[in-house]
């Protein structure tokens, strides 16, 4: 595993752990000598996570719309790609990324996470995918059982996601499963 993508809001949200999570997700990620993929922007828990990372001295690709600069801000001394659409900006986080780790976050996150497990469902990827759950994925995985149950999708598709209590647990998930598919 070479790169990361981390999903989180551009908000910081109403309670500390997460930009606590946020915080420990982009120094892991750089400890562990991963490059982290990110939204591009400075706002919320995405800022947080990318320099978290730079002050680890890891590596930081950010992708963003050129449109969204004026309000979420560009971080410096990273490699910054600017790109027209947000359909752009999806498909090059995952082009440049070999595993997803998802933190908290709004209608964006939850976009691009629904977006990627789309492309999981069409055969178009098989990259692993973790949910850090700090009591705020809980109601997405029960979500997504709900469609399996009701044969809306298969089992396969949240077989191979994994929710973790914590960072260090969901990195270590995805380097399994990179490990285990080969």
């Amino acid at each position: 595993m070479r790169s990361v993508c981390v999903y989180c809001g551009t908000r910081a949200g109403n309670e500390p752990r997460f930009e606590a999570v946020a915080e420990a997700a982009g120094r892991a990620v750089a400890r562990a000598g991963y490059r982290l993929v990110f939204g591009g922007g400075t706002a919320g828990l995405t800022g947080i996570v990318a320099r978290a990372a730079q002050a680890e001295g890891g590596r930081v690709l950010g992708v963003i719309p050129e449109f969204l600069i004026p309000s979420e801000g560009a971080l410096d001394g990273i490699e910054l790609r600017k790109v027209a659409t947000l359909g752009a900006r999806k498909s090059m986080m995952i082009a440049e990324s070999d595993a997803f780790l998802a933190l908290p976050g709004g209608t964006g996150t939850l976009e691009e996470v629904f977006d990627l497990l789309t492309r999981r469902n069409l055969g178009l990827e098989n990259k692993p995918v973790a949910f850090v759950d700090t009591e705020f994925w809980a109601p997405f995985s029960t979500l997504l059982d709900h469609v399996v149950r009701y044969a809306f999708t298969d089992a396969a598709l949240v077989d191979g996601l994994s929710f973790e209590p914590d960072v260090d647990a969901a990195l270590a998930a995805l380097e399994m499963a990179i490990k285990t598919r080969g």
